[in-house]
Parts: C-alpha cells; sequence; structure tokens
C-alpha cells in the first residue's frame, strides 16, 4: 500500500465520518428535544 492509498482512504473515512456525525447529532437532537419539551412540560 502506498502513502497515497492511505491518505486517500483515510480522506474518505474522514467525510464518511462527518456525514455520519451530522447523522448522529441530528437523530440525537430530536429526541433531546422531546425529552426537554416533556421536562418543561412537567413543571
Amino acid at each position: 500500500m502506498s502513502m497515497q492509498t492511505i491518505q486517500n482512504g483515510y480522506r474518505g473515512l474522514h467525510l464518511l465520518f462527518d456525514i455520519n456525525m451530522d447523522r448522529v447529532l441530528f437523530l440525537a437532537a430530536i429526541p433531546a428535544a422531546l425529552y426537554i419539551g416533556a421536562f418543561l412540560g412537567s413543571l
């Protein structure tokens, strides 16, 4: 494996990770918002 291949693979993995982190944060934000809303509603 050449250095170029490793760099290309790392860049692709990093891009994939960035996209997935956005999705994970978005999916985590929905239940968090619902939970906070329910908590505030119960006060």
